[in-house]
């Protein structure tokens, strides 16, 4: 069974840096990615970054937003520097099973973790 949760959000100011980490479990780390995603209130859904479960090969990363994975810790994390506050929002860690180079769609989703960047 597949478990993924999030930690390390919480309020920051603008140009201020935060890491958030998910512990995943249960997932087949050859054939799986990890990904985090957000979505801002009255906003899509929008996906800011994805890597190989296994690592090191980073899948996609969004600008100020870095990805990687702690394969002895199970855990993911993503860095995002100089925030911003449309960077406020829900953001959640997702598993996907990859095929034909694609980890869509997502499958395995953690409860989600919020972020507030004040100006």
């Amino acid at each position: 069974q597949v478990r993924l949760v999030e930690s390390g959000g919480g309020s920051v100011q603008t140009g201020e840096s935060l890491k958030l980490s998910c512990k995943f479990s249960g997932v087949d780390t050859r054939q799986n990615c990890i990904g985090w995603l957000r979505q801002g209130t009255g906003r899509r859904r929008e996906e800011v970054a994805e890597i190989n479960a296994r690592g090191p090969e980073v899948r996609y990363a969004k600008g100020r937003f870095s990805i990687s994975v702690d394969i002895g810790q199970n855990t993911v994390d993503l860095q995002m520097n100089d925030l911003r506050p449309g960077d406020s929002g829900t953001y959640l860690c997702a598993a996907g099973v990859k095929v034909l180079g694609s980890c869509l769609p997502w499958r395995y989703w953690g409860q989600g973790i919020e972020v507030t960047v004040s100006s």
